[in-house]
């Protein structure tokens, strides 16, 4: 499969008691798919893969895939520090009808390059569906160097990355040493959006998209058509939601703004605390100004 175009990396969405809301992931993916992202792509940063357990992990991609009644991919992850823990959540994740797995990197313990290809190739040679690298650097310590991607691509099974590392050199640096081969490099940052697409990059996976599928769609689009002014225009739009989320700890504003915007989603999973009413306040703000409503 080719992953391209404008995929939406979902939150998780959780009831008042930190469950995952079944009503809520059907609305939001509805909403997704009807203002046309090209994916899905769940169980990453934003959807907070790191705080649940491989059943609830499971069940989620359950719900999301009936959800998304096959209108797009969905990318699931099943990332973690554990080879064989990763294959085997990969196994579980295979029956669930998702299209392809992500991959995080190992974190905590800064691995060599050599053991971190070695992880990829075991769990690739150890499931069925496609795999898409994840690397985000600031978050797990360990950059997936450019020359352990080239490495990985040449893998039938590896198809991508999602590169959240925020360096266009880097990303770049994967588009070149993967060029030729039948693997898609994605932007991850999504302030880099249009930079990646002129890099060579097939697409991005983002979680601004959550709230501002429109723009981000309208970014890859006009790329895709040329229009290079209003491609840039519409990467400048977003920023006004980026400065927001950079008041509180991953995903809890991205969060909080999907809900005020009129889709119940619920609070980040603890220890990630509630936004206040003083943060809830520059939230709607910022919602008054992309002229999406806000409840309460």
């Amino acid at each position: 499969m080719k992953v391209k175009g404008m995929i939406t990396a979902m939150v998780t969405p959780f009831d008042g008691q930190q469950r995952i809301n079944r009503q809520a992931t059907k609305q939001l993916v509805d909403k997704l798919i009807l203002k046309g992202v090209d994916g899905i792509f769940i169980l990453g940063t934003n959807g907070e893969f790191h705080v649940m357990t491989d059943d609830e992990k499971v069940e989620f991609a359950q719900v999301v895939v009936k959800a998304v009644d096959k209108r797009v991919p969905v990318y699931a992850g099943t990332g973690g520090n554990s080879t064989t823990q990763v294959v085997e959540l990969s196994k579980r994740m295979e029956t669930t009808g998702v299209d392809a797995l992500s991959v995080i990197t190992p974190f905590l313990v800064p691995i060599k390059q050599s053991e971190l290809v070695e992880h990829y190739k075991r769990i690739a040679a150890n499931v069925n569906l496609p795999v898409l690298l994840y690397n985000i650097p600031k978050n797990t310590g360990i950059n997936i160097e450019p020359e352990s991607v080239q490495e990985l691509a040449k893998v039938d099974n590896i198809i991508g990355i999602k590169d959240s590392s925020g360096d266009i050199h880097n990303l770049e640096a994967y588009v070149h040493l993967s060029r030729g081969m039948n693997f898609s490099v994605l932007s991850g940052s999504d302030s880099l959006i249009l930079k990646a697409l002129q890099a060579g990059a097939a697409g991005a996976i983002a979680a601004t998209s959550n709230l501002l599928a429109d723009i981000d769609i309208a970014i890859y689009r006009y790329f895709m058509e040329g229009n290079l002014e209003s491609a840039q225009k519409k990467q400048g739009e977003i920023e006004a939601l980026r400065a927001v989320l950079k008041l509180g700890t991953v995903p809890s504003m991205i969060k909080r703004a999907v809900t005020l915007a009129g889709i119940d989603v619920g609070a980040a999973r603890y220890p990630v605390s509630k936004t206040t009413p003083e943060i809830d306040e520059k939230i709607k703000k910022m919602l008054a100004y992309y002229q999406l409503r806000h409840s309460g």
